[in-house]
């Protein structure tokens, strides 16, 4: 390890990251050139389509479904981003929908179908409310990530030069959820996207208490961004999946110390602290097995893979040897 490796790395900039970019917590034997991509959705595009770069920040669903295909990088179990999924679908008030399963039948609005908030969201209804996914038609319009994708028949496109937002508010759509090309709630900030006047109440509209209870009972806990190395870098130098691991955990224990002493505040990770115990930002297998295993599982599930996988399959262990 005396001449370091040169990695091109896309993250972004997270508080519990941000010591990685600037190099204050060095990534051991490797010479880093970061590469900043705003937003960080583009850099899972280049990534899945030209692999290019050797270690990417990728959205999880995005990630099993590439690999699925054949990718030739792998997940790290470093997740960088967690909430999860209860809430956020929402429903036109005219449409009677008091259930998830009153959503059969019905069209309903997503960006992208293999989009890691609403493959997470339909994992819920799903498992947790016996919705029959392949009874509604999910109305997308973006491609999605992974261009070797198939998608299931009853996912349709919204014709060009429309929009989701327009077609919730003409009663084309009962639901859709939050933040897809201005679905939202008045007043309410929508990720990005444009922001309508529109007030739609959640499908769910006890998400918080029904987020705590699925915790408790289930272990499974959604993760968004996976940290992803190109296998061909790992074949030459296995060591940098520990290199990596450890830069990412110690960045996190700095962050939550700051955390514990008052000196940063982070509302949306402290909320989750009270659910998931004192680190919101669990890494490792074994602390994300459920996880993983359920994520896998329900990918499969909605059609997004091309055929089940098991773990090690997905994620290197860094702490193995």
């Amino acid at each position: 390890m005396a001449t370091k490796v040169k990695l091109k790395i896309a993250i972004a900039d997270h508080p519990h990251t941000i010591a990685i970019k600037n190099g204050s917590i060095p990534i051991e034997g490797v010479d880093a050139e970061f590469v900043t991509v705003k937003p960080q959705i583009g850099a899972f595009r280049r990534m899945v389509r030209d692999v290019e770069f050797d270690v990417c920040e990728l959205a999880p669903t995005t990630y099993i479904i590439a690999r699925s295909y054949g990718a030739p990088f792998v997940g790290l179990p470093i997740f960088v981003v967690r909430r999860f999924h209860h809430g956020g679908l929402l429903v036109r008030p005219d449409a009677n929908i008091k259930h998830p399963k009153d959503l059969e039948g019905k069209k309903v609005g997503v960006r992208a179908y293999s989009v890691t908030t609403g493959v997470w969201n339909r994992q819920v209804l799903i498992d947790e409310f016996g919705l029959d996914a392949s009874k509604v038609t999910w109305v997308v319009d973006d491609e999605e990530h992974v261009t070797q994708l198939k998608l299931p028949a009853n996912v349709i496109h919204a014709a060009p030069d429309t929009s989701l937002a327009d077609m919730m508010a003409k009663g084309e759509l009962v639901a859709g959820n939050e933040g897809a090309a201005g679905i939202g709630r008045t007043g309410a900030p929508t990720g990005g996207w444009q922001e309508v006047e529109a007030d739609y109440p959640d499908l769910l509209p006890n998400a918080a208490e029904l987020e705590k209870e699925y915790y408790g009972r289930t272990g499974v806990y959604p993760m968004h961004g996976t940290i992803v190395v190109k296998d061909s870098v790992l074949a030459e130098h296995p060591w940098i999946a520990k290199s990596l691991y450890k830069a990412f955990d110690q960045a996190k224990k700095e962050w939550l110390a700051k955390l514990d002493s008052g000196e940063l505040t982070d509302k949306k990770y402290q909320a989750l602290q009270e659910i998931v115990g004192h680190d919101p930002l669990p890494y490792g297998i074994a602390e994300n097995l459920k996880t993983i295993e359920t994520l896998e599982a329900t990918a499969f599930k909605q059609g997004l893979t091309a055929r089940r996988m098991a773990v090690n399959e997905l994620f290197v262990d860094p702490n193995a040897n």
